[in-house]
């Protein structure tokens, strides 16, 4: 192991450990910087020759992406980590980071999240009873009780599988759900999301510790999200939904449809574990673009 190596794994340790970061950000920035390393190959063996690239190897190395087919927002993720990384290296006395920052990122197109319909969202957890399916009824059982959980409590994928067995959540309690950077907020159950989950349970043929994960795979082990990707991609087919329709676009829904019932702005901030009421006054704008569009729809003089 080589000397940038090390200094990257001790990065991402302070990121988990002292700034506590999400695994899943630790295991994103980790992947990138590796790329980056792979890209200049033998030219990078150790923190210094990092910091001694300059803003044109960076900007060959993000053009190089681009022409990959890597978005923008890919593009300034993987840059915003290796800036972290860079920082964390001068402060360690390994050189400069100036290159890092004079390299600027792409521009990232502002989009509006895409919620489903209320009846495309809620059809989502009746997987569990499709005729014809070819997986086991306790898999479809499963991922209607995670669907359930995402359209009905607003969670993130990486929220819902970190449950854990022993905190399976029932009617009209609440659940305790630790969020990005490690907030915790407390989240309302319905009866219909208790019901689904207490499905999957009754068909699971896997017995699991109090300690260890609600949800499992089909060997028992942790289940990954890439499976309930799959699962929604599947459901675009059979129940004619959109392509935007994916396991994140329920818990936009969530959002959006509360909003569009009346429900107060700070209080979907909270439910949601956004950290900035501007983050979630994002879904304000899609309200107004759905009543424009079917004002434009509907009015004779539109």
């Amino acid at each position: 192991m080589n000397a940038i190596e090390l200094a990257l794994q001790d990065w991402l340790r302070a990121l988990s450990h002292e700034r506590k970061a999400s695994p899943n950000t630790v295991e994103s920035y980790g992947r990138d910087v590796r790329q980056v390393l792979a890209y200049f190959g033998g030219d990078v063996t150790n923190p210094a020759d990092l910091l001694a690239l300059k803003p044109s190897d960076l900007r060959l190395f993000m053009g190089e992406r681009r022409n990959k087919g890597v978005g923008s927002r890919s593009l300034m993720r993987q840059l915003a980590g290796l800036r972290s990384f860079a920082r964390h290296l001068e402060r360690e006395g390994h050189g400069h980071a100036s290159a890092f920052k004079a390299v600027r990122g792409p521009r990232v197109k502002k989009g509006l999240p895409r919620p489903l319909t209320p009846q495309d969202a809620r059809a989502t957890a009746a997987i569990s009873t499709r005729a014809g399916e070819e997986r086991e009824p306790w898999v479809l059982a499963r991922d209607a009780a995670v669907f359930a959980l995402l359209y009905g409590a607003g969670l993130r994928i990486s929220e819902a599988l970190s449950i854990q067995r022993k905190d399976a959540p029932k009617a009209g309690a609440t659940l305790t759900i630790t969020g990005k950077g490690g907030k915790p907020r407390q989240v309302p159950i319905l009866p219909q999301i208790a019901v689904a989950i207490d499905d999957y349970l009754l068909q699971c043929p896997w017995k699991m510790r109090g300690d260890e994960p609600l949800f499992v795979g089909v060997k028992g082990g942790p289940l990954s999200p890439r499976i309930i990707q799959l699962a929604m991609e599947g459901l675009r087919g059979a129940l004619g939904l959109p392509e935007s329709a994916t396991p994140h676009a329920l818990r936009h829904s969530f959002a959006t449809h509360l909003l569009a019932r009346g429900g107060d702005l700070r209080t979907i901030q909270e439910l949601l574990g956004h950290a900035s009421l501007s983050t979630t006054q994002i879904y304000t704008e899609v309200d107004t673009a759905r009543l424009m569009a079917a004002y434009k729809a509907a009015h004779p003089r539109a």
